[in-house]
């Protein structure tokens, strides 16, 4: 054996790579589709959960391999969860349920007992910054029941990764900006916003699946924290309004005016909760109680930047 030669094995013992087994719940949405590429990148058997067969080949390109079915289906599940050394789990949104949170909750308790099923033993899980309450912040209520469904599987490893408020919700407010001129919501300019991205969500969870962990605990994932005024300057800076204004609206005018855009009562209702918890503190109490690190690397400019495309 030459010194190169003796060299390069030397390096390929020392390099240990484990090649994982993975099921990624969320189908190609806005964490699950980064994520999916970003463990295929690295070597792992990923299989992805969706519910419509039409995403099948798209799934199949990034190199994974699909499981069409219903979370609200336990056989389904535990199928797809059988043989995976990992788990990343989302529960995906259904703004026609008549519970917000009942319905999140439900889904929480199929994916518990699947995971208990499959004897799966480690799971990173999707959650909300304001989960440690168990009321009070509309939907994020259920994701505070699907921790708790988590935390009472014995021997599985769990990490709840309690993310902040998503930049992206911010599209939603594309039509007020067109049609009013404004941007608000039922909370106030002066209200410190704590955001994130998906791709930063994403890169967490993949970091978590690929290194290991023991035990339950929780991750915040933030991206940046900005009162609201300067939200609305950052965003009406990039689409060309520099004088975009915050607008605090009462609970009445937010819930009627997510009703005017179809948004069912019940769905309404609880989104309108949730902006109260936003305004009154709660909602962030335990995230500045543990006063994480920002985890996120994409600032509240960059993703100006892909509003104003969106724009």
């Amino acid at each position: 054996m030459n010194v190169l030669t003796k060299e390069i094995y030397i390096c390929l013992q020392t390099i240990k790579i484990i090649i994982m087994k993975i099921t990624v719940t969320g189908s190609l949405g806005n964490i699950s589709k980064t994520l999916t590429e970003k463990l295929v990148k690295a070597g792992h058997q990923v299989t992805v959960i969706s519910s419509s067969d039409d995403k099948t080949s798209a799934i199949e390109a990034l190199g994974a391999k699909a499981a069409i079915g219903s979370v609200g289906d336990l056989s389904f599940l535990t199928e797809a969860f059988t043989g995976a050394d990992a788990v990343y789990t989302m529960v995906p949104p259904n703004f026609g349920a008549a519970d917000q949170k009942q319905a999140i909750g439900a889904v929480g308790k199929n994916y518990a007992e699947a995971i208990k099923n499959a004897k799966v033993t480690r799971v990173v899980n999707l959650s909300s910054i304001g989960a440690h309450l168990p009321d009070g912040t509309g939907p994020i209520a259920g994701l505070h029941d699907v921790e708790q469904a988590f935390e009472n599987l014995e021997g599985v490893s769990v990490k709840n990764l309690r993310a902040a408020v998503f930049y992206i919700n911010f599209y939603n407010n594309i039509d007020m900006i067109k049609n009013m001129g404004i941007i608000g919501n039922n909370f106030g300019a002066d209200v410190n916003l704590i955001m994130v991205h998906p791709i930063d969500i994403a890169e967490a969870a993949a970091e978590e699946i690929q290194n290991g962990f023991n035990g339950k605990s929780i991750r915040y994932i933030a991206s940046d924290e900005r009162k609201l005024s300067e939200v609305a300057a950052v965003l009406g800076a990039a689409i060309g309004k520099p004088g975009l204004k915050w607008i605090e609206f009462t609970d009445q005018q937010a819930l009627e005016g997510m009703e005017k855009a179809g948004m069912p009562t019940a769905t309404s209702k609880s989104y309108t909760e949730m902006g109260t918890a936003i305004r009154s503190g709660i909602l962030f109490e335990d995230y500045r109680k543990n006063n994480p690190p920002f985890s996120g690397k994409i600032k509240l400019e960059e993703f100006a930047v892909e509003f104003a495309g969106r724009y």
